[in-house]
């Protein structure tokens, strides 16, 4: 690999802190600095991690070959599309956008102008997947949990991912992985959900089942007093469990002498520097090649998956407002 990718952060909270370390760890990237729309957030995370704050996105643009967008999902579109108009390569959280047609927007602007646009859903990058992807068969059932605490507040704006439904905020993580272990299209699907303390879903669970015969059963919620993110997978060969708060799983596949069990420790890399790394090698390779070279997680992934969780969204708030759930939020 030849130069280090010249990198900068935009946004400076929860997620924009662990971008900014990783990166400035990364031996392939150069922290150029961060941005964000509070001056003393990205002053404090500046000093925190040696490197510089800057005053608006274009300074810090200039000087980059690549940034991260951790803001805000409903503010990914209008701060990614003038960026790529800009020919800089993009690391965008998870969802890609708030919205199907913004989501379809960023993907057509980085498809022309060339760019490398990879969305940040970092559970595709944890060993558990590595070892499924790896050693995949046909998927058959699927059983996703991921429960959270009431995320905090923050100031002058909502509670971190509450701008947006629990199904956009926590369970298009696990939506992304099942559309990836089971490889095939949604035939139907049945959802509920309700807001409890945000204005938006804060738990949902949907049944998905598969053109060819798999099926998911999710849950979602962001209101739980005790977390919890877990995921098996029922293959016709195999039985995968991970739970990702402990940083641990097992899996029993069936072999010529019997049922064997194989543990995998969840926590033997980081995940997030993973994708990072992916990222900053795919635009460094694009960069150095000339022609696309796509991250794990293109944007195209991050669309197909953003157009299942707003369809799932909208029969959520199809059926609320058919018994009139959302009275009570007034």
């Amino acid at each position: 690999m030849g130069a280090k990718l010249k990198m900068g952060i935009l946004g400076a909270g929860v997620l924009g802190k662990y971008h900014t370390k990783l990166t400035k760890e990364n031996p392939n990237a150069e922290l150029i600095g961060i941005y964000d729309v509070i001056p003393e957030a990205a002053q404090a995370l500046a000093k925190e991690f040696d490197t510089k704050a800057f005053s608006s996105i274009e300074e810090l643009a200039a000087q980059c070959d690549a940034l991260t967008i951790a803001v805000p999902a409903t503010k990914h579109a209008e701060t990614a599309l003038p960026l790529i108009e800009m020919g800089k390569h993009l690391l965008v959280e998870k969802p890609i956008a708030a919205t199907v047609e913004e989501a379809q927007a960023m993907v057509d602007a980085a498809e022309k102008k060339g760019v490398v646009l990879a969305v940040g859903h970092v559970e595709r990058f944890n060993p558990a997947m590595d070892y499924l992807e790896e050693h995949r068969t046909k998927t058959l059932f699927i059983e996703a949990h991921r429960l959270a605490k009431y995320p905090p507040p923050r100031v002058g704006m909502p509670r971190r991912g509450t701008e947006v439904s629990v199904v956009l905020d926590l369970m298009i993580h696990d939506l992304d992985l099942i559309l990836t272990m089971v490889g095939d299209e949604v035939e139907r699907f049945d959802a509920v959900g309700i807001p409890i303390l945000s204005n938006t879903e804060d738990i949902a669970n949907v049944r998905l089942k598969f053109k060819n015969g798999a099926v998911a059963n999710v849950t979602a919620s962001r209101v739980s007093a005790d977390p919890m993110r877990k995921f098996r997978v029922f293959q016709t060969d195999s039985y995968a469990s991970m739970d990702y708060a402990k940083s641990t799983g097992y899996i029993y596949k069936k072999g010529f002498l019997g049922v064997g069990k194989k543990n995998l420790n969840l926590s033997e890399k980081n995940a997030l520097a993973d994708e990072i790394d992916n990222f900053i090698k795919a635009t460094t390779a694009t960069i150095e090649s000339g022609k696309i070279v796509q991250p794990r997680v293109p944007g195209t992934q991050g669309l197909k998956v953003l157009k299942l969780a707003v369809a799932i969204c909208e029969e959520i708030q199809a059926y609320n407002q058919k018994y009139d759930v959302y009275k009570f939020k007034k």
